[in-house]
């Protein structure tokens, strides 16, 4: 058994900052849609011809807003971690490493 006993705070801020923003691309069509029909309705009292443009600029600031909070959220978990895993031991794994195989040697059936 091998226990990771601390994680890079910024490491893993960079990557679920990463993660999130390509969520948040993923969802992008959907808060275009929404906009798209928003827009399409009958509305008597639509306070701004404007209104809208809102769905559509926040499709465009999601992703940057949930990479964002990714890394924010993903420095703070990570932060926890490193303080948790001094007293509870951290979380253990078991590794199991490959053989390498090399192309030049034929593999025994």
């Amino acid at each position: 058994m091998h226990t990771i006993k601390s994680v890079g705070v910024l490491s893993v801020a960079k990557v679920m900052g990463a993660i999130d923003a390509v969520l948040g691309h993923l969802f992008l069509p959907f808060f275009l849609l929404i906009s798209l029909v928003a827009s399409m309705a009958p509305h008597p009292n639509r306070p701004s011809p404007f209104a809208p443009f809102v769905g559509i600029a926040f499709a465009i600031f999601a992703p940057v807003f949930y990479g964002a909070m990714g890394f924010i959220f993903g420095a703070i978990g990570a932060f926890l971690y490193n303080l948790l895993a001094k007293w509870m031991g951290g979380i253990e794994m078991r590794l199991e490493s490959a053989a390498p195989v090399s192309p030049l040697v034929p593999t025994q059936p």
